[in-house]
């Protein structure tokens, strides 16, 4: 049955189910390692921005799949992007 998945509905699979949910557990520790330190190092401070920024930008990579924006090269691209940057972080 996954045959009939196109690139855009991985896409969007991967950034729902896997890369915002980790995006956001990363960034609850990042807080909860901040609150308990009752301080942030610039390094912590750089951290949460990047992930907040990639957050965002994954919520506007579903959005515009969602608005049928984004080409299939674009899908593409996007998809092998992401799916490297995730087998990276294993």
């Amino acid at each position: 049955m996954e045959d009939t998945m196109t690139s855009a509905d991985k896409l969007k699979n991967l950034l729902e189910l896997e890369i915002i949910p980790d995006l956001e557990v990363a960034i609850d520790e990042l807080f909860a390692a901040i609150d308990k330190a009752k301080s942030a190092s610039k390094e912590q401070k750089e951290d949460l921005e990047e992930m907040r920024e990639m957050r965002t930008e994954c919520f506007a990579i579903v959005e515009e799949l969602g608005r049928d924006e984004l080409d299939d090269e674009e899908i593409e691209e996007l998809l092998a992007e992401l799916t490297e940057m995730k087998t990276e972080e294993e």
